[in-house]
């Protein structure tokens, strides 16, 4: 298959603060660079785009040496975190931004959904933006008019076709933004993650739409997307970019483990994290001062297989007298947050005084749960009923991954009920944990 997009050593570099536009100054010194054969000077003090960490210049690589190639009617999938430079990309390739550096050739018509409402004016109807939208990325109007009821059946909003799409919702604007795009028929569809404001049915017509606008019709799709699964049964490759820089590209499979890799290694290496107040809240009576899961060896491991043992040790620091000490471990859903079971442990059952300090460990045998990535809870009670002295930290380990392997084959696991290794409350949300821990201690 030919290429139809083809990225050599793209960059951008943006300027940050209030005011974008250069001084005359700096005009002066890179048109002096230019005239002379030099690199433009300020290049030199762009630094990695880390949107955590505060830099020391005001120039940062939203992009940099990034290079990739996709071929004809390929299904390509972008993943990254939140500022890793998807969306800058996406704007490059659809000819909305320039790159400082690099080139890209791209072979046929492309048409972009980036941003909800993209193309649409809010004091028209539904109507009136189908050919407004469809005149922007180069429809004829013969050929809106053609396509004009299958838009409209496609989009889900035939009643509201007539009302000002100011009093859309934003998943109305985008279903209606969708159809038009997929009724185009370029040979390069560029989706953003603007699918995500959809419901779930609306998600699933989209991603089965572009796969036939792939596979049957021999179009390419570029998709960003923060949700995996659906990059995985979308995608044939996948990119991975971070902090504006290529981590990994290749088949969407080996793609996803890498990005799995990367999340748990930025996590296992952040030793501060459990002393950072962003990953925490409380009333500062207690703190906890270290975190570790480990396997029955007593080494630090994050996947686990049906059946293994799986120990918590936590270490922590009283700051006030407390009443006892109670340990709260939750593990809770990946992608809605929400808690899918959790345990209660008294592991101080007497005064504590201000100023001390103290280990717990705690052993999961025989681990019965279905298989996949959770994310875990940590919380620190006073035993004192109704007491507010409490530290809570969340998101600062990998997540718990448990594997499939001959044991997960042979027990059958009721989706709506998942089973744990824990104690199995009903399903809660992260307000209600703190509830449903007072009721266990009462």
């Amino acid at each position: 298959m030919s290429s139809v997009i083809k990225v050599d050593n793209l960059s951008k570099i943006y300027r940050l603060g209030l005011i974008s536009r250069r001084t005359i100054a700096e005009d002066l010194n890179k048109f002096w660079s230019r005239i002379t054969g030099k690199e433009n000077p300020y290049l030199k003090i762009g630094e990695t785009n880390v949107r955590s960490v505060k830099g020391k210049s005001d120039y940062i690589w939203a992009l940099k040496d990034i290079s990739f190639e996709v071929k004809d009617g390929e299904r390509f999938g972008i993943i990254g975190k939140n500022g890793a430079g998807k969306s800058t990309l996406l704007k490059i390739l659809s000819r909305v931004a320039s790159p400082t550096e690099g080139k890209i050739r791209i072979k046929g018509r492309v048409a972009s959904l980036l941003e909800v409402g993209t193309g649409f004016h809010p004091e028209l109807t539904g109507r009136n933006n189908i050919f407004l939208n469809g005149s922007i990325l180069g429809m004829t109007q013969k050929e809106i008019k053609s396509k004009f009821d299958s838009i409209v059946d496609f989009s889900g909003v035939e009643r509201y076709i007539d009302t000002p799409v100011k009093r859309y919702s934003s998943g109305m604007y985008v279903r209606l933004a969708f159809a038009v795009a997929a009724h185009l028929e370029p040979e390069i569809l560029i989706v953003d993650e603007v699918l995500a404001v959809g419901d779930a049915e609306f998600q699933k017509k989209c991603l089965g739409k572009m796969h036939d606008v792939s596979e049957k019709e021999g179009r390419t799709v570029l998709f960003v997307s923060h949700n995996l699964q659906a990059i995985k049964n979308l995608c044939q490759k996948t990119i991975i970019l971070n902090n504006g820089e290529l981590f990994a590209s290749g088949e969407t499979e080996e793609a996803l483990k890498r990005y799995n890799q990367l999340n748990r290694e930025i996590k296992i290496t952040a030793e501060t994290h459990v002393n950072n107040i962003k990953n925490r809240r409380g009333s500062g009576a207690i703190r906890f001062t270290g975190i570790d899961v480990l396997d029955d060896t007593g080494n630090k491991r994050f996947e686990y297989e049906l059946g293994e043992t799986v120990r918590f040790k936590i270490s922590y620091r009283t700051f006030k007298e407390m009443q006892g000490i109670t340990l709260i471990v939750a593990l809770l859903s990946g992608l809605s947050r929400e808690c899918l079971t959790l345990a209660c442990y008294d592991i101080v059952k007497s005064k504590v005084e201000p100023g001390v300090t103290g280990e717990a460990v705690i052993e999961f045998n025989d681990i019965n749960i279905k298989p996949g990535e959770y994310p875990l809870y940590f919380e620190l009670i006073d035993n004192k009923l109704n007491s507010y002295s409490k530290d809570v930290v969340d998101d600062i380990t990998a997540p718990l991954v448990i594997k499939r392997n001959d044991y997960a084959e042979k027990k059958s696991f009721d989706p709506s009920k998942p089973s744990g290794f824990f104690e199995t409350p009903s399903r809660l949300t992260l307000n209600e944990i703190f509830r449903e821990s007072d009721r266990i201690r009462a």
